[in-house]
């Protein structure tokens, strides 16, 4: 990693997301912020996310349509797998994720978004 990475991956038309940034307020004004669905995450973004979770799987979302659409539920998915829906389908990306400096906050968990707004 270059420099120290204060960025926010979300959703702007997420209720939740911005419900979420609302809260932080100022803090989050450091932050560059990638609305995930106008602007797609790159495959080398995904891998720094990765780095910083310790897996993939961390950063996928069960929650999406698309996981019981494509019948993911009901299948063993691989580190390489999990990799590949996130690239080729924005949601399913746990969202928001923040990334301050070495640091990432994944999801919208009351403790997780606390945990982050502290960090700050």
């Amino acid at each position: 990693m270059e420099k120290a990475m204060k960025k926010i991956y979300h959703l702007a038309n997420c209720g939740t997301c911005q419900q979420i940034l609302d809260e932080f307020g100022a803090k989050a004004k450091v932050f560059e912020k990638q609305d995930i669905k106008t602007q797609k995450i790159t495959a080398d973004q995904l891998d720094e996310m990765k780095k910083l979770a310790g897996s993939y799987e961390a950063l996928f979302s069960r929650r999406a349509l698309k996981y019981r659409e494509l019948g993911l539920n009901s299948k063993e998915l691989s580190e390489q797998e999990y990799r590949k829906y996130i690239l080729d389908e924005y949601t399913f990306l746990k969202r928001p994720v923040i990334i301050n400096e070495d640091k990432i906050f994944i999801g919208n968990a009351p403790k997780t978004v606390a945990a982050a707004k502290s960090s700050m």
